[in-house]
């Protein structure tokens, strides 16, 4: 009898230790995408619908993972959620300043724009 429980405490262990190394790959990914959204200051080639699909999702699945007590999921998908609002948030800001630049005859201010010509670059 000891020894299923003992079984049962390894398998639970492991599960969650997959699911918590899963959890941070996952945001690893996020967190360096944004990054890279942040430094580069442009929305180029991000859909704000792709950061409404996620919180959407994100929500839902945060609401079901508390639903069954699943405490990886619920971590995971409240920082989703938080990843999904500080997206959208940054991809529109970087939509307004770039069409604002644009509309004062500016040019977009990041790394390899006619602002900020790339060494070699005929400027």
């Amino acid at each position: 009898m000891g020894h299923a429980r003992h079984d049962h405490c390894t398998t639970a262990t492991v599960s969650e230790a997959i699911g918590w190394a899963s959890s941070a790959v996952l945001l690893a990914t996020l967190v360096t995408q944004m990054l890279k959204q942040w430094r580069a200051r442009s929305a180029r080639g991000v859909s704000r619908w792709l950061f409404v699909g996620q919180a959407t999702s994100s929500l839902g699945f945060l609401i079901y993972s508390a639903l069954v007590d699943n405490r990886v999921f619920v971590v995971t998908n409240a920082v989703l959620l938080v990843s999904a609002l500080v997206g959208t948030g940054m991809t529109v800001y970087f939509a307004r300043t770039n069409v604002s630049a644009s509309s004062d005859g500016g040019a977009e201010s990041h790394p390899g724009s006619p602002a900020f010509p790339r060494s070699g670059d005929a400027g």
